[in-house]
Order: C-alpha cells, then structure tokens, then sequence
C-alpha cells in the first residue's frame, strides 16, 4: 500500500501546514491514514500549492463517499420498491428517466457553478465566490419552479410517452408527479454542493448529502409499508421520503452558507443582484445543460427502446443501471475532484498543474474501476438476484450488467476527462464530443441491434458499451491538444 501510495505523488515533499497531518518524516502508511482523516473531517489546504497527488486524495475521498451515500440510497430505494412488484420497478425506472431531464439540468448548472466558484477561489477571490453561489441559488428556484408546474400538471401524460403500460401509468402516476413537484430539493442540493466542491468544501457537501439520504433510507421503507405511526402510501411514501431527506440537506446548506468560517460564506453584502453575473452564470451553465441534456436524453430513448420488449426487459435493466450507478457514483468523486483541481489551478495561472491532476486522477479512476466491472462480470447473478427474485427480471438484469461492465475502464477515464473540461469552464467540448458519441453513434447504433438486425435488449445494451468506450477514447485526444487551458471564465 505505501509503495502504491508514494508512486502516484501522493507523498508530503514539504512540511504540512494543516492541524494534525504528521510531518515529512513520518512513514507513508501513517501519512496516508492522516491524510484520509484529514479529508474526512475537512482542511484548510490551498488546493493550488503543494503535491498534486495529496491534493486530489483531500478533494476526492469525501466527494466519493458523498456518492457512496447517493449509491447506497439508489440500491436501498430499488430494493424496498421492488417488493411491491415488477409494475412498481418499471414505474420507478420510467420515473427516472424522465427526471434524468432534472438531473440534467442541475448538473449542467452546477458544472458553471464549480467551474466559476473554482476559478474564483483560486484567484484568492472569496467575495466573487460568495456573489456566484448566492445567484446559483436564484437561478435554480427559477428553472424549479417551472419544472413543478409541469410535472404536476401533466405526469401521466409524461408516463404515457415514456411508453408506460396502462397498469403502470395508473398506479405510478403519484410517484412521478411528487417527484416532479418536488424537483427543487435536487435542484438546489446540485448547485449548492458544486459550489462547495468548486471552493474546495468538499466535506460540506458530504455531510448534507449524507444527511438527506439517511433521513431517506429511514422513512423509504416506513413510508411505503406503514412503519409505526406512519401511512402507508406505498410506492408513493418513496417519492415522499426522497424529498423530505433532500429538502432537510437544502436547508443545512443554506443555514452553513450563512453561517460558514470556510471557503465560502454569502453575507448580505453578497446579496444584491447582478444582472451581469446572473447572465454569465446562464450562459455558462445553459450549456452545461445542453451537454448533460445529450447525454442524458439518450438514456430517455434507450428505456423508450427497451419499452417496446415489454415490462420485465425494463425492470431488470433498471436493477442493473441502479447497480452500475453505485459503482459509477464514487467514480464520479474523483472526476468531480479533477474538476475543482483544475479550476482552482487555472485560476491560479498554473495549467501544467491542471493538466496533471487530471491524468492522476484518470489512472487512479481505471485502475478502480477496471476492477469493479470485472467483479460486475463475475458474480453479476447473485448481484441482481439480490433485489428480485422474478427469473426474467434476474435474467435481463445480468445480461445488462456483464455488456455494461467491460467498459467500466474506459468510462472511468472519460468521466474524468469530461469533468476536467468542465471544470476549465470549457463546455462545449464536451458537449460536441457528447452528440457524437451518443446521438450520432449510440441511439441509431442501439435501434439498428435491438431491431434492424433483431438482437432485442441486449442491443441496447451493446450500444451502451461501445458508446461510452468511445467517448473516452474521443475525450483523450481532445484533451491533449491543450486548447481548454486557454478558456477564460
């Protein structure tokens, strides 16, 4: 492990200035577990001076085990939802793909929300960092609000087009319309904590999301059984348990933002209105949107292709995507990590050091996940068996999960790579490389296999893998041409 630890510069080559992280000298495994300790209870380290390696260790361990919260959440939801039938699993995964578009949305904002914060934070300006998130905030009740009217207005509708059956629109419609209303709680706990993660409060964001998902994991299964003094709603209680545990975590977030002694603090001289900013903000982000909408809508039609082989077909994909997403997930903490290293370095004026971060961090990723889709690939039955005991829901679950997991390397280092971009606030590259890969490439790819030449689900989940590894592949070459070190923000 210490030899590990030392080859990816993850070692101390001057003396440290955090509390309680042991000098030069000490041994490499006990500079690691302090390190870990350290990322884990937060520091005050300049993310722009001192070894990259160690840098990125402080960044990305409470980013992933912030994911690892969102993932574990993500199986407990499918697992408790899954007793109540194959009709309820469908639901859920029609539901999802639909607020995949919310998802979209606060993801494509909170990409100029880190990347404008990061860059702030590493030019040692706090204040500009402050003004950015306190307009993060008005932006998104702005999109949430109209999101609501629309998911409540119209959710069977919404479920119809998905291609819901009769059966799932009756008894799924309240799931997806208090999941829409409610769309602010993600919304808002997107953009905050890619503020607190672009300013280096990576602690923070982990703390609120680990609020919001126990809180959710607790009241999921005694909202839809009945537990105790609680009604029994069903398939309902697990849209309600979703935003009580989000909208809980806003309001610590707000309350820390308000009350912070870190990186970022919004005081009422932060609080006036900037048309200016506001616009810089939407332009930045409207394509963070834009990107994350390519990629996202293209699961959209993936689930609508599978709809057409019938109920159990997107049941056992959805097990298995729920399954890739707890492995994807912390993933995304280190990319997400490479993203707040590179705007901070950019800020800072040192693109060689953004530029570094950014192939440790795509190893680090390779090598993790590398391993993980190998795991998927052998034990992928007893995985998916664990959440159903439907054979035909087991079967097509197990097929997604092996295709999907032989390109878990390549989508490590495209997620990384991804985020790089957005982090140097440079995202139409992305956004270019995305509609290539999938709307040009997968979506026809995926159709032609599932139905040109008849291979049913297990085309689209071909598709899939091909996509990703080509993203990744197309994303590495961009990335060396250097041309995102020159983006101003």
């Amino acid at each position: 492990m210490s030899d590990a630890y030392e080859a990816v510069d993850l070692t101390i080559s001057q003396p440290l200035t955090v509390p309680g992280v042991p000098p030069t000298g000490s041994p490499p495994p006990r500079r690691l577990f302090a390190d870990l300790r350290a990322a884990v209870r937060g520091t005050e380290q300049d993310y722009t001076e001192g070894p990259i390696g160690r840098a990125l260790l402080l960044l990305a361990v409470p980013m992933v085990l912030e994911t690892v919260m969102e993932s574990v959440f993500a199986l407990a939801d499918v697992f408790w939802v899954s007793r109540l039938g194959a009709e309820a699993v469908a639901t859920v995964g029609l539901t999802e793909s639909v607020l995949t578009l919310v998802y979209t949305v606060g993801l494509g904002l909170g990409f100029g929300v880190t990347a404008m914060v990061a860059r702030r934070i590493g030019e040692k300006d706090p204040d500009g960092a402050a003004r950015t998130a306190f307009h993060a905030i008005l932006l998104g009740v702005g999109v949430a609000s109209v999101l609501a009217v629309i998911g409540g207005l119209w959710a069977e509708e919404i479920l119809g087009l998905m291609g819901a059956s009769a059966e799932v629109v009756r008894a799924g419609s309240g799931y997806t319309r208090i999941m829409l209303i409610g769309n602010a709680t993600v919304l808002l706990l997107f953009l905050l904590n890619a503020a607190f993660r672009g300013a280096g409060d990576a602690v923070i964001a982990m703390r609120v999301l680990w609020l919001a998902n126990a809180i959710n994991i607790v009241l999921d299964p005694a909202l839809i059984f009945g537990w105790g003094p609680l009604p029994e709603l069903g398939l309902d209680g697990a849209a309600v348990a979703t935003n009580v545990g989000r909208g809980v975590a806003v309001l610590v977030q707000v309350i820390t933002l308000a009350r912070s002694n870190g990186r970022l603090r919004i005081g009422r001289r932060h609080l006036r209105f900037r048309p200016g900013l506001l616009g810089q903000l939407v332009r930045l982000s409207g394509t963070g949107v834009l990107q994350i909408f390519v990629a996202t809508s293209s699961w959209i039609v993936l689930t609508r292709i599978l709809a057409g082989f019938g109920t159990l077909p997107v049941a056992g994909y959805t097990v298995a995507l729920r399954i890739v997403i707890f492995a994807l997930l912390p993933a995304w903490g280190l990319s997400n990590a490479a993203a707040t290293m590179v705007g901070q370095s950019l800020g800072a004026a040192k693109p060689e050091r953004a530029e570094r971060s950014v192939w440790m961090a795509g190893v680090a990723n390779m090598a993790v996940l590398g391993l993980t889709g190998l795991l998927f690939i052998l034990f992928a039955s007893p995985l998916v068996g664990f959440f159903t005991e439907d054979p035909e829901i087991v079967r097509w679950g197990v097929l997604c999960l092996r295709v999907v997991g032989i390109g878990f390397p390549f989508y490590a280092l495209g997620m990384v790579l991804v985020q790089s971009f957005n982090g140097a606030g440079d995202v139409w590259t992305p956004t270019y490389i995305n509609l290539g890969c999938f709307w040009l490439f997968e979506l026809p790819f995926a159709w032609v296999l599932a139905h040109g030449f008849g291979h049913g689900p297990a085309g689209v989940f071909v598709a899939i893998a091909l996509a990703e590894s080509s993203l990744a592949v197309v994303s590495a070459v961009v990335f060396r041409r250097g041309k995102w070190k020159a983006k101003q923000v």
